[in-house]
């Protein structure tokens, strides 16, 4: 699985926030036979660097793993180093994106203005996260498109429900971050699976 192959859809990433390393494996488990292909486990989490490698081990190759909430590049190296292959941040620090694409992983910084998505993609940004998406709307996002570079991925994050993909997709998101809305500490197996499949059919019957 990689990035590309992720934003051809499902183009859906969990965020597991809170999320313990003793039942990480098991939710990823589902979220992928839901159809995800893509899962965040933000370093603000407990012992989030267990959760990440025991998800790679369970999940290798069938579905991408990163490291969300990443604020320093020393982050970045640890989060490399427990097998995250995507690092995600909430800001849009080009020390932090320098140290992801040094380390080969897929940086996507979180951005808000026009200033802050030209700075991420100066720095190396594979894509842009853009957040907090219950503070913009569809049409913030479509302005921003206009002026940034042609095929410049967004993916929309904070407070996505599945009814509310599709005027954020017309207005040319790539994909979406999903947490809350998906996934809380002490949610069952089948409750977060339940969800997942809601977010994967609202995707899949988006125009």
């Amino acid at each position: 699985m990689t990035w590309a192959e992720l934003l051809a859809g499902p183009a859906l990433v969990a965020i597991l926030r809170g999320i313990t390393a003793a039942e990480a494996p098991d939710i990823a488990e589902v979220l992928f036979e839901a159809g995800l292909r893509g899962v965040e486990v933000t370093l603000n989490s407990e012992r989030p660097l267990e959760s990440i490698a025991a998800i790679r081990a369970r999940l290798d190759g069938r579905m991408l793993v990163g490291a969300g909430t990443v604020l320093a590049p020393h982050e970045v190296a640890e989060a490399a180093a427990a097998g995250a292959q995507f690092v995600v941040s909430p800001d849009a620090k080009p020390a932090v994106i320098s140290a992801t694409k040094a380390a080969g992983l897929v940086s996507l910084p979180g951005v808000f203005t026009p200033g802050e998505a030209f700075t991420a993609l100066d720095a190396g940004a594979d894509a842009l996260k853009l957040f907090p998406a219950e503070a913009a709307s569809p049409a913030v996002l479509k302005a921003l498109r206009a002026v940034l570079p042609v095929g410049t991925a967004i993916l929309p994050v904070g407070g996505i429900a599945a009814a509310s993909m599709a005027p954020w997709r017309a207005a040319g998101a790539a994909g979406f971050g999903i947490g809350g809305t998906l996934y809380r500490p002490g949610m069952t197996p089948e409750a977060v699976r339940a969800r997942a499949e809601e977010f994967v059919a609202a995707w899949r019957a988006l125009p």
